[in-house]
């Protein structure tokens, strides 16, 4: 009995996104449970299949762009913002003492950033 082998995944397709296109990627990837490299073989494998009569270019077309909208969308998440620590305490800290005090911090920080706090339990 044989059994088809699997073909060798030896080569490698450079691809240039911005960074933050790539973390959301990743992101999502991860959300997804599966790796950067098995969702892009999924979609290079989808555009080599030969597609049924009732799936037109169209309906691809607009797939892919659902993709490229949601990764688009996911760079905007805070989540995957990156903050500089340091540049965040100088604003918040009004009189520059080097201390943050309860009202400093009240002014400073909006009050969708006290609502997602008090959500992720910080």
């Amino acid at each position: 009995m044989s059994t088809a082998r699997k073909l060798k995944k030896s080569e490698s397709l450079e691809i240039r996104i911005p960074y933050p296109t790539k973390q959301a990627f990743m992101a999502r990837c991860r959300e997804d449970g599966r790796s950067a490299s098995e969702a892009l073989r999924g979609l290079i494998e989808g555009e080599l299949s030969d597609r049924a009569p009732s799936r037109s270019r169209k309906t691809g077309r607009l797939a892919m762009g659902a993709l490229i909208v949601a990764a688009l969308g996911a760079i905007a998440l805070p989540s995957l913002a990156r903050s500089n620590p340091d540049a965040e305490f100088r604003k918040l800290d009004a009189n520059h003492d080097g201390k943050l005090s309860l009202a400093e911090y009240r002014q400073g920080v909006s009050p969708l950033s006290r609502i997602a706090e008090s959500v992720q339990g910080r």
